[in-house]
Parts: structure tokens; sequence; C-alpha cells
């Protein structure tokens, strides 16, 4: 039986596929702008040092972008308690703490520009159409790379 070709959507790929491709394209295009003091800030109160990695941010901008696409209308509140951790105080017991709001507002203020966001009346934000494309066709491109590297070791 010969298989139907449909459209790849991100869900069909892998998660950290995806967001590596989709950084790499943000990082590659000039309408996404790294802010000055992605070096010094950090990602929450929990965490004690700035992020190493000189592509945290575009990293984190692809990972809210498919949050986005997954649960559209999700807002900051939500987003900020999808990445908080656990806020380890010495002796004392630990406690959840949210992330930081202002990283996650500037990547959705930058995504917002790019026409890849809109938000929504009722509040939150949802990928406009324009935005779906462009993330599908990198989740098709992440497929169809995986395909090739399974064919590749197949033959081996």
């Amino acid at each position: 039986m010969a298989e139907e070709a449909r459209g790849i959507c991100v869900r069909d790929v892998a998660s950290p596929d995806f967001i590596t491709a989709y950084a790499e394209h943000l990082k590659n295009s000039d309408k996404f702008e790294l802010p000055v003091w992605t070096d010094t800030v950090k990602t929450g109160v929990f965490k004690e040092l700035a992020p190493y990695g000189d592509d945290w941010y575009y990293i984190r901008a692809a990972s809210i972008a498919r949050k986005v696409y997954l649960r559209p209308g999700i807002g900051i509140g939500m987003l900020q308690k999808w990445y908080g951790g656990s806020y380890r105080r010495g002796s004392r017991s630990a406690h959840f703490r949210k992330s930081a709001s202002g990283v996650i507002r500037s990547v959705l203020l930058q995504l917002e520009e790019m026409k890849v966001v809109e938000k929504l009346p009722n509040g939150g934000r949802r990928v406009t159409t324009v935005g779906q494309q462009d993330l599908d066709r990198i989740a098709g491109s992440v497929f169809r790379a995986g395909e090739e590297d399974e064919d590749d070791s197949d033959e081996e």
C-alpha cells in the first residue's frame, strides 16, 4: 500500500529536534534580534547564574513559539509556570518559583513583530497563519532530515 502524502506539523516532530532547528532559523533571521541584556540576566529567581550558552535566548524563543503553537491562548503567566523551577534555599525547604517574565515577554514581543504570534482579545497569544506555515515548514524539514538519517543507518 502506498503511503498518502500528508502535511507534517510541529506535533509530528520530536521537540528537541524542532527546537534546535527553529532556534537556528531565528538566529539566521535578520528580524529576530538578541537583546543587549542576554549575557547578564538570570532566567528566574531560583537560578544562581545566567545561562552559559550563547544561543540560549534563541532556544528559549523557539521553545516558547512551540508552546504557543501547541496551546493557543497561553499567556505569560502560564509560560512562567512552565519554565519555573525549585528554589533551593539552603537548609530550609525548597519552594517552587516562577521564571522571569521579562525574558518571556521580550521573546513574545519579537515574535509578534515577526508576525509569528498574535494577541487574543480575551488574553493570551496564538500563532498566526503565517507563523503556522513557517513552523510547519521547519517541522517538515526536520522530519525529512530524520527520515534520511534512518535510511542511511539502515543501509549500513
